[in-house]
């Protein structure tokens, strides 16, 4: 058995460039401080899955000439893939085509924007795409998109006329199996931190005070992060 890939959909956390709604709350600075943060989170996340299931984290990251600012903050162990196509459609079926030619029995593509993902959803769908069978496994957002998809075949279909960015990305993607008859098996929902709104459900996660999202991983770089900047600042 080969291992699955787990690939962090990602952009170098550099101010003025990432997470830039967030940005217009709490700075530009702080916003890309964040990003990182987040990014190390979910690293940690993949790293915190069974090594006996067999998996490989990468950074599936933009641009061009930003790794050295990556390698610092994923593991030494993880791979670096670049971004490829001009939309995020084309960037996730590149990346989910170019990791199966790698030799990964299965590939799994994660938002970097959760950093308490549970690891236990990433265990779930590696053992469910290792069932006999094509399938797709996928985690419905709270926004109406997905922070996971995961495949064991690349499926172009699935990411062609998609409107990224609105509440119909889960919802027409579902569609999209249907037509070509893939099976579809669902995580939990889950979040992204995308604006202010959002990281104030974070805040109340990391505080035990959520009754929506429950479980989730420790999220050790964001929750210092956080402990330490002013309410102020973020």
């Amino acid at each position: 058995m080969s291992d699955a890939a787990i690939g962090i959909m990602c952009k170098a956390p550099q101010p003025g460039h990432a997470k830039t709604r967030l940005a217009k709350a709490v700075g530009a600075v702080a916003a890309s401080e964040l990003s990182a943060c987040f990014l190390r989170d979910v690293a940690a996340a993949i790293e915190a899955v069974p090594e006996t299931l067999g998996r490989r984290g990468y950074g599936v990251y933009a641009p061009a000439g930003t790794e050295q600012v990556l390698r610092e903050l994923f593991p030494e162990q993880f791979g670096l893939l670049l971004q490829a196509g001009q939309d995020l459609g084309e960037a996730l079926f590149g990346a989910t085509r170019d990791l199966l030619l790698a030799g990964h029995d299965c590939v799994l593509l994660i938002n970097g924007d959760s950093p308490t993902l549970p690891s236990t959803f990433l265990v779930h769908a590696i053992e469910a795409l290792r069932n006999s069978g094509d399938r797709m496994v996928l985690g419905p957002a709270s926004d109406g998109g997905y922070y996971l998809i995961g495949l064991k075949r690349p499926h172009k279909r699935l990411f062609a006329q998609i409107e990224w960015g609105t509440e119909t990305v889960f919802g027409r993607t579902c569609e999209r199996a249907a037509e070509i008859g893939l099976a579809i098996t669902l995580l939990p929902e889950w979040y992204d931190i995308d604006d202010y709104e959002t990281l104030g459900w974070l805040r109340d996660e990391l505080a035990g005070h959520s009754t929506r999202f429950r479980g989730g991983s420790p999220a050790s770089a964001t929750r210092a992060f956080l402990t330490a900047t002013p309410p102020a600042c973020a």
